[in-house]
């Protein structure tokens, strides 16, 4: 997953309020311990606090690369215990080479010992690494909120596109003298659909409650498309239980549509498939339309690219996003999605 990036000026606030109580607390304990001077006692006390602080900054650093893994592995945990130590193991060394430097003599028995600097150094690593992760959720959790949003808009958007609309409810006025049931049937339709664009609120979702708002914004292209549009659907039992991030498969058959179906005058014929492979969604959405150019459609800034980048947030790099087309050879669009990795709170 794409690390975010630490406000320079925030983190050296939060420095600063991580290791000044460190500090008062060092000159406490040699004030009490030894009997010195308060004065000599914050000298001693900042010269053990100093290098734990500065190295800290590289624990920071180190933490906001070493992504936290989803799903979780033990291999991050003895990473963290290994660097933990050596995060310690240097800190002792750089008391030790300040003394050395103010005394002219070298000697690796600083204070109570090198065992309790160790134990010390690596709760100070995980508490600078636990906020370095907690930083990076926040920050994570930010980002899926704008996605989602955007997102949320993107697709009421589109569903309130000028054409759309007039388009879909010329079709019910027509509709009324003919087929008075069919004309509430595609009203009712269409405030389904945008009521429930509406209201969704949910990064991810079942595959069964996508395929339902799908079939819905199907109906009412089904108006506006008549016998030029031709629907296949193998969606297998299984899979509908499995979480998808939410409009990711309308944005699939949308993209069917606005780019295979509605230029052409002949009939397009448009597949939804899902199926659950192990634990792996994997969902296709397929058509026979007029293609596009794959190089274009990545630099138009399309509903494609923003279903990339809300994946990317959700799953890192496990979930993929394949696109296939040629000009007048179709398109097909292909979406794997595992099933471990994300966070709960994201339902």
């Amino acid at each position: 997953m794409k690390t975010a990036t630490l406000p320079r000026t925030w983190m050296w606030g939060q420095l600063l309020v991580a290791w000044l109580p460190m500090w008062i607390l060092f000159t406490a304990m040699i004030v009490v311990m030894h009997g010195n001077s308060v004065n000599d006692a914050l000298i001693g006390s900042g010269r053990m606090t100093a290098p734990g602080a500065l190295l800290g900054i590289v624990v920071y650093k180190f933490a906001t690369r070493l992504q936290w893994p989803h799903p979780f592995r033990t291999g991050f945990v003895g990473l963290h215990v290994l660097a933990s130590m050596v995060y310690a193991t240097l800190w002792y060394a750089s008391i030790c080479t300040i003394n050395a430097l103010l005394t002219g003599r070298f000697s690796w028995s600083v204070g109570p010992g090198y065992q309790p600097f160790l134990l010390t150094g690596i709760w100070l690593y995980v508490v600078v690494a636990s906020s370095a992760y907690a930083t990076l959720e926040a920050q994570r959790a930010a980002q899926l909120e704008a996605h989602a949003a955007r997102a949320q808009l993107d697709t009421l958007r589109s569903q309130l596109h000028p054409h759309f609309l007039f388009n879909a409810m010329h079709t019910v006025v027509q509709l009324i003298p003919l087929d008075p049931r069919a004309a509430v049937n595609a009203a009712e339709q269409l405030a389904g659909a945008l009521r429930s664009s509406l209201e969704e609120r949910r990064d991810v979702i079942p595959l069964a409650d996508e395929w339902a708002f799908v079939q819905r914004y199907l109906a009412i292209e089904r108006i506006r498309f008549g016998d030029r549009l031709q629907l296949q659907s193998a969606i297998d039992e299984a899979a509908l239980d499995a979480q998808l991030p939410t409009f990711a498969l309308q944005t699939l058959v949308e993209n069917a549509l606005r780019h295979g179906a509605a230029p052409r005058v002949d009939a397009t014929h448009v597949t939804i498939a899902a199926a659950l492979c192990g634990t792996v969604l994997e969902v296709r959405v397929s058509d026979d339309g007029v293609g596009a150019d794959l190089s274009q459609l990545a630099q138009s800034g399309t509903g494609l690219q923003r279903l990339r980048e809300r994946m990317h947030w959700l799953y890192g790099e496990t979930a993929q996003l394949h696109l296939a087309s040629k000009p007048n050879a179709g398109f097909r669009a292909t979406l794997i999605i595992p099933q471990t990795g994300i966070d709960e709170g994201a339902t």
